[in-house]
């Protein structure tokens, strides 16, 4: 039997395509698991074009495209889904210990909404991601808020910091994973054994083999004094490493970071403006959204869909497939002792 996953925040589907498995990454393969997710939920146009053109993982979803504070989660309460799927935004609250300003601020709204899911449909497992500062926000009092909050809601919840290289990702990440067993599931999930810990996969091995002439593979447009400071930029450098005459003024960010081909990248962004981009070790440009597909760990034959901005986004937004099957393998033992 496949279990019924409703995802929300879903963006370009990585999260869901680590649960549906059946892909390849790296020659790789990740077999398939006994999941489908029925219904898909996401704000953002052309990130719902991505999940509908790409049959192969989203034949069976419903593409809902909607803000999440504007659906009523109660519409889908009968329709019995062993999991809820989503990663709502890092949430603060103005007041330490108190959640004061949750009805006021977008994303303690987003955050509301997602578990207003929780309670509405009730999935035997719910599985969230964050990102790592959602640890400490608020000296540490908003994640013990949130964990209450859905303790509540009638689950017992595991909250783990992961570094997605650890588990195949050619990409230090790390992100906050909230795992919630529903309280009268005897089960417990076990955080599954690090697969790459001693071996992470570098940017070398995870660009070999593109093809050039692969859909979402095309350079973007760049400024000639953006190449001019690329070139002066060793492997594995930054703007810090610029000679005095093309040195930037002000207090920067790290910028103009330039990947080590035997290293893991660093965190891929979904956005930013210049000297954020990512860009190649080798060659004095930014890399190609397929490259910084191969980064987060989706699969060659999914197709993005939108501008070189948006697919760029799409792809710093996700949750690496490859990065969150081992999780949901472990979930889908949880379920099998269920039936």
């Amino acid at each position: 039997m496949n279990f019924k996953i409703f995802s929300t925040f879903t963006g370009a589907g990585g999260l869901d395509i680590g649960f549906h498995g059946d892909f390849n990454f790296l020659n790789t393969h990740y077999p398939k698991l006994n999941f489908k997710t029925l219904k898909a939920l996401e704000i953002n146009q052309q990130a719902c074009d991505t999940l509908k053109n790409n049959n192969k993982y989203f034949s069976d979803t419903d593409v809902i495209n909607k803000d999440i504070t504007k659906v009523n989660p109660n519409d889908f309460q009968n329709e019995n889904y062993d999991v809820l799927l989503g990663g709502f935004p890092c949430v603060t609250f103005s007041v330490v210990g108190k959640q004061v300003g949750l009805k006021d601020d977008i994303n303690g709204k987003l955050y509301e909404s997602f578990v207003g899911f929780v309670e509405a449909l009730q999935p035997k497992i719910f599985l969230a991601e964050n990102v790592k500062g959602i640890l400490s926000a608020n000296k540490g009092e908003a994640i013990k808020i949130i964990t209450k909050r859905f303790e509540d809601t009638g689950y017992k919840l595991k909250v783990k910091l992961i570094n997605f290289a650890d588990y195949g990702v050619p990409q230090l990440r790390q992100r906050v994973l909230f795992i919630g067993i529903r309280k009268d599931i005897k089960d417990e999930f076990n955080i599954p054994k690090p697969t790459h810990q001693e071996n992470h996969i570098t940017v070398e091995e995870a660009f070999k083999s593109i093809n050039k002439n692969c859909i979402n593979n095309n350079f973007m447009k760049q400024l000639v004094t953006t190449t001019a400071k690329l070139k002066a930029i060793p492997e594995g450098g930054n703007f810090k490493d610029l000679p005095p005459e093309l040195a930037i003024k002000g207090l920067m960010s790290n910028i103009y970071r330039k990947l080590d081909r035997k290293k893991p990248a660093y965190t891929v962004l979904a956005s930013g403006g210049g000297g954020t981009w990512t860009y190649h070790y080798k060659h004095p440009r930014a890399l190609t959204n397929r490259e910084r597909a191969r980064l987060q760990s989706f699969p060659d034959d999914l197709i993005f869909k939108g501008s070189n901005t948006e697919v760029r986004r799409q792809i710093g937004n996700a949750v690496p497939s490859v990065g969150v099957y081992p999780f949901a393998k472990e979930i889908e033992r949880i379920l099998n002792n269920t039936i």
